[in-house]
C-alpha cells in the first residue's frame, strides 16, 4: 500500500473513531440517565433503556459515517441501499450489545461499566462492516434482469408507444 494510501487510511479511521465516540458518549450518557436517573434497571425498561439510547446514538453515528467519514462520490446513487445496509448492521449490533450487557449485568457488571467493554468489541467489528460493506468505496455495477414482466413491460416504440394513435 502506498503512503499517500497509507495516510488516507490513517485519516480515515481517526474520523471513525471520533464518530463512535460521539456515537459513544451521546448512547451511554442517555443510557445512564435513564438507568441510574429514571431507574429504569429491569425487565422491559432495561429494553427500553437500550433501545432509545442506542437508537439516538445510531442516528448520530449514520449521519457522521455516511457524510464524513466514508464520504465518497460512488455513494449518492445508493443512498437506499446504503441505509438498508446500514439499518441491517445496526439491528444485528443491537441485539449483540444487548446480550453482551445483559451477560455482563447478570455477572455483576454494571451497564456503565458493560457499555465500555461493548465498545471496545464494536470499534472493530463496525470498522470492517462500514468500511467493507455499508458504506463501500465503490459499489458493483447491478445487471439488468431480463424477467418475463420486463419483456411485456418494453415499449418497443419509445415514449410514442404510449400514445392513442388517432
Amino acid at each position: 500500500m502506498a503512503r499517500k494510501s497509507k495516510h488516507k487510511l490513517l485519516i480515515q479511521f481517526i474520523e471513525y473513531l471520533v464518530s463512535g465516540g460521539v456515537y459513544f458518549w451521546v448512547g451511554y450518557a442517555i443510557l445512564n440517565y435513564l438507568y441510574y436517573v429514571q431507574d429504569w434497571k429491569t425487565g422491559i425498561l432495561f429494553w427500553w433503556t437500550t433501545i432509545i439510547s442506542n437508537v439516538i446514538g445510531w442516528s448520530v453515528n449514520f449521519v457522521l459515517q455516511r457524510f464524513w467519514v466514508f464520504s465518497n462520490k460512488s455513494l449518492k446513487g445508493h443512498q437506499t441501499q446504503v441505509t438498508g445496509r446500514y439499518i441491517f448492521i445496526t439491528l444485528v449490533d443491537f441485539v449483540l450489545n444487548y446480550f453482551i450487557l445483559y451477560g455482563l449485568k447478570s455477572v455483576g457488571v454494571t451497564p456503565a461499566i458493560g457499555q465500555f467493554v461493548s465498545s471496545a468489541f464494536f470499534t472493530g467489528w463496525n470498522w470492517f462492516w462500514y468500511k467493507y460493506w455499508v458504506f463501500p468505496d465503490k459499489f458493483a455495477k447491478k445487471k439488468s434482469v431480463v424477467t418475463p414482466a420486463r419483456v411485456v413491460a418494453h415499449r418497443a416504440h419509445g415514449h410514442m408507444g404510449y400514445h392513442k394513435v388517432r
